[in-house]
């Protein structure tokens, strides 16, 4: 345990001096977009892992990002205190979806049916409000360089704040691996009724997790939204975030906290590698790329890329 410990220390020390030693622009950009995507991603995972798939997380992350940027730039509210509230309503809006469905049992497809649905409801709305969002076009946060407005040129300085929230992805998933909630999920994801039998309170647990993944989502667009300086509904929310999450936890390995940080890797280097080479024609292959990757992984490798390696560890040990 206390080599393990002192890998994590060692390995997160190299990555917090990396761009002092290393300051290559673009592929610090690279590594600050692995890290906010990585992040999301572990969001996700923390409800996946439990069998609650949602496609619903494209809209979680929307809202995040879009309050952000709006209470910026019409009300001049700095991030500071848009984040929280973009959060804040993420977390409302989780609530109000996921109470109905967990309180009346709605599970399996119907309940990954009526999450695809909000996820499209944020991309409709985010569109329609077009003289506030920007619409189809997009909305970029106006310019004020500075903490108050959470706005760095350096990429250094990003880097570090997208290495903490990573961190901080890492420390939450430890923390509900390691914590009641998830035998209580695990109980769950088998049987409800006999884990309702066992003084489990279902809808409750539910919540929770489904709480706590809803509320990193949204920081983890209102993080995208800082640094890019310009977002999208594409970009930020709907049904291809949504299923870009999904993709990214399930190859990289979805019970292994580092499976998601593996996924974001492979997605944000397979979407650079489709930009640089083919340029504009490549515009959505990215997707039709994923949809078979998944495909192939569920059946060949169902616990992801590291989640296999880190068994078949484990056997040649044994």
């Amino acid at each position: 345990m206390n080599s393990r410990y002192a890998a994590w220390a060692v390995g997160l020390a190299v990555l917090i001096a990396l761009p002092f030693v290393y300051r290559d622009p673009y592929h610090l950009h690279i590594l600050v977009l692995i890290l906010i995507w990585s992040f999301a991603y572990t969001s996700w995972s923390i409800m996946g892992r439990f069998g609650l798939v949602s496609l619903g997380h494209g809209g979680f992350m929307g809202v995040g990002a879009y309050v952000t940027a709006l209470l910026w730039n019409h009300l001049h509210i700095t991030p500071w205190i848009g984040i929280p509230v973009g959060m804040l309503l993420a977390g409302v809006l989780a609530l109000i979806v996921a109470y109905p469905c967990f309180r009346f049992r709605i599970t399996g497809h119907y309940f990954v049916l009526v999450t695809l649905a909000l996820s499209g409801i944020v991309l409709q709305v985010i569109t329609a409000t077009r003289e506030y969002t920007g619409g189809s076009l997009g909305l970029t946060p106006n310019r004020d360089r500075g903490i108050w407005a959470l706005q760095f040129d350096d990429k250094t300085t990003w880097y570090l704040i997208a290495l903490f929230v990573w961190v901080v992805g890492l420390v939450v998933w430890n923390w509900v691996d390691r914590s009641m909630a998830r035998y209580a999920m695990e109980a769950i994801s088998e049987d409800e009724d006999a884990a309702a039998a066992a003084g489990v309170n279902v809808t409750a647990e539910k919540l929770k997790i489904t709480l706590v993944s809803a509320l990193m989502t949204a920081l983890a667009g209102a993080i995208y939204c800082q640094y890019q300086m310009f977002i999208s509904p594409d970009t930020v929310s709907g049904i291809a975030v949504s299923l870009q999450m999904v993709f990214a936890a399930i190859v990289g390995g979805l019970y292994v906290s580092l499976g998601p940080t593996v996924g974001a890797i492979i997605t944000i280097l397979l979407a650079e590698i489709l930009r640089i080479g083919f340029g504009t024609k490549a515009v959505g292959w990215d997707n039709l790329v994923y949809g078979l990757l998944l495909v192939l992984f569920i059946i060949f490798l169902p616990k992801g890329i590291l989640g296999s390696i880190l068994e078949r560890l484990k056997l040649k040990k044994a």
